[in-house]
This record gives C-alpha cells, sequence and structure tokens, in this order.
C-alpha cells in the first residue's frame, strides 16, 4: 500500500457516493508498499456496510482485466467463511469504478493488527486460514495465471542487469542464475488450488491469536498450494535478525497440515519451492528499488533479506519437511 495518485476532497467524496455506504467523513492515505495507493476511508455508513472502508486505486503490475478475479475472489472466500473482506459494489453492481483513468475499488475494513513480532500461536493459526482458503478456493470458477512466477522473476532480475543490481549490493548478481534454475522448475504436477502468494505478516490482521482477516490479494494466483506455503514460511519464520525461527516454521507447518496435510510430492519439493519464493521478492524489490520515484511516499524493501532466506533455505531446507 501505499500513495502515489493524490484524490482531493470532493473527487474521493464523489466516488464514495457511488456506493451505498453513506457519505464520506474522512479519508486518510496509507504510506504501506509499493504497487497501490490505498485511502483509509470512513463513512457516515447505510446500517448494513458498516463505516469503514479501504479505497484502493490499482496503479502497477494490475492488468485490469484480472480485477474481477481478485474481487469475486473475495466474496468467494468471504461467503465460506474464510477471514477475508467483502468487496463493496456500487450503485450499479459493478466491484470497481474507473477514476482519472485507473481502477478504484473499496473494501470492507476489518478489525484487527498485523503481528510485527509473530508468536509460535500466530503462526499456527495463520497456517490452518491459509489452508482453509486453498480448500474453499478449489471450487473458484475464475483462473489466473501467476504474473509473478519463477520464471518472471528470473526476467525482472535479468531485465534489472547485473550492473545496476550491484548498485544495490554485490551480492545480487550472483542471484541470476539461482533465478534461471528456478525458472527451470516443474510444478505443474503439484496439487493446485486459487493462492493468495503474498501472506506476510502486514498482509495478515489478528486479534490475539486469531486471524481477523487475510488482505491484499493482488498477487492471487492459481497455483501449487506448496507455494502458497512456501511463500508464508519464508514471510513469517525468520526473526527481526533474519535468522530462521524454528518455533514459527514448525507451528506453520503444523497449523496448515491440521486442516489439509500435504501430499508426498509437496513435502519433496518444498525446499526448491521456497528458495524460488525467496527469488521472487529478491526480484520485485530490487526491481522497486531501481524504479520507485525518489519523491513517492513509499519505504524502499531491501532485497537482500530474501537473498539471506533463499541461502537458508538452500542449505538446511531439505531437513523441514524430513
Amino acid at each position: 500500500m501505499a500513495v502515489y495518485t493524490h484524490l482531493g476532497a470532493e473527487d474521493l467524496a464523489r466516488l464514495i457516493a457511488q456506493y451505498d455506504v453513506g457519505d464520506l467523513v474522512s479519508a486518510k492515505g496509507i504510506a504501506e508498499g509499493v504497487s497501490n495507493s490505498n485511502w483509509l476511508v470512513e463513512t457516515t455508513g447505510n446500517g448494513s456496510s458498516g463505516t469503514r472502508f479501504i479505497l484502493t486505486l490499482y496503479e502497477r503490475r494490475i492488468d485490469y482485466a484480472d480485477l474481477p478475479y481478485f474481487l469475486d475472489l473475495l466474496d468467494h472466500l468471504a461467503e465460506r467463511g474464510c477471514p477475508v473482506p467483502r468487496t463493496m459494489h456500487d450503485r450499479e453492481g459493478a466491484s470497481f469504478r474507473m477514476v482519472e483513468g485507473k481502477a478504484a475499488a473499496l473494501i470492507e475494513f476489518l478489525p484487527g493488527v498485523s503481528p510485527t513480532r509473530p508468536t509460535a500461536a500466530q503462526a499456527k493459526s495463520v497456517g490452518a486460514v491459509l489452508a482453509q482458503l486453498h480448500l474453499a478456493a478449489r471450487d473458484f470458477p475464475r483462473a489466473r495465471a501467476n504474473a509473478m512466477d519463477f520464471a518472471a522473476s528470473a526476467a525482472i532480475l535479468d531485465a534489472c542487469g547485473a550492473d545496476r543490481l550491484a548498485t544495490i549490493n554485490p551480492a545480487l548478481p550472483p542471484m541470476l542464475p539461482q533465478a534461471e534454475a528456478a525458472a527451470a522448475l516443474d510444478l505443474a504436477a503439484l496439487p493446485q488450488s486459487q493462492t493468495h502468494t503474498d501472506l506476510f505478516p502486514d498482509n495478515v490482521l489478528m486479534l490475539g491469536d486469531q486471524v481477523t482477516g487475510l488482505i491484499d490479494f493482488y498477487f492471487a494466483c492459481t497455483g501449487p498450494m506448496v507455494l502458497d506455503l512456501a511463500v508464508t514460511h519464508a514471510a513469517w519464520c525468520f526473526d527481526s535478525d533474519n535468522r530462521y525461527a524454528p518455533a514459527l516454521g514448525s507451528a506453520l507447518i503444523a497449523g496448515y497440515e491440521s486442516v489439509r496435510p500435504l501430499e508426498p510430492q509437496e513435502r519433496a519439493l518444498f525446499a526448491p519451492v521456497a528458495k524460488g519464493a525467496c527469488l521472487r521478492f529478491v526480484a520485485s524489490r530490487a526491481e522497486d528499488w531501481l524504479d520507485t520515484p525518489d519523491d513517492a511516499l513509499v519505504t524502499r524493501k531491501d532485497p537482500m533479506q530474501f537473498v539471506e532466506r533463499w541461502r537458508f533455505y538452500d542449505t538446511e531446507g531439505a531437513a523441514l519437511l524430513a
């Protein structure tokens, strides 16, 4: 989340008036993330929809043809009891509108706080909810290819170029051949569903150990469930010093398997899939580091964090699910 496009109060009020959610009371820009412009919106409400929402203006990495997939998936999962926000449809029934040539969507606000230092109990809950999502999404009628798959990661790093990557850190250019190796993995035979693929702690809302919301589905896609688990493992199971936290890793996997046990081929490929997952974030963070305007209201994220996590899975990942 971030703010790239600035909308005036009148523009925001006109947009909110297209929804049956009451009148606009306030709108505050959210200065997090790197892809879209976001506001926390408060309205007078209509008695049934609540009064707080997240307004998103899609800026980058979003093909508008994919928006029905993203937004309908939220509604599908919410109807099946998953803790995800509903999409607010406008007075004409549309799930998104165009504002200044960009698509905008209004999403239900959910209570909770994203954990900054996750506990094992929280990791276990997240694993269980992720498995619940995977099972609930298997009958979702739409499909979407993974635009950030391992081949895309390799292409992004290649486009950045070794020389430019080295300006961020000299350890980044050696990741180029590793990304090519990950792109050669064949994951087609692994069990598939709709997947979040970006379930970092800041995309999970919690009250205590209970998950109250999974948010930011804009990298969701059809793909291997174990890849989604590996992304979540890489995102959750390292401490503030970037060291692997075994208690978190074990709890996350145990929570997942309490709802959906992994199949043998998923267990066998977990380490190389996790390495590929790390390289995805190395690539996207390196690209953002090089391309984000200096005056954007956004904090760059260091790709080296996931280089270190790639090294962990490379040396110790095979033993995680043995």
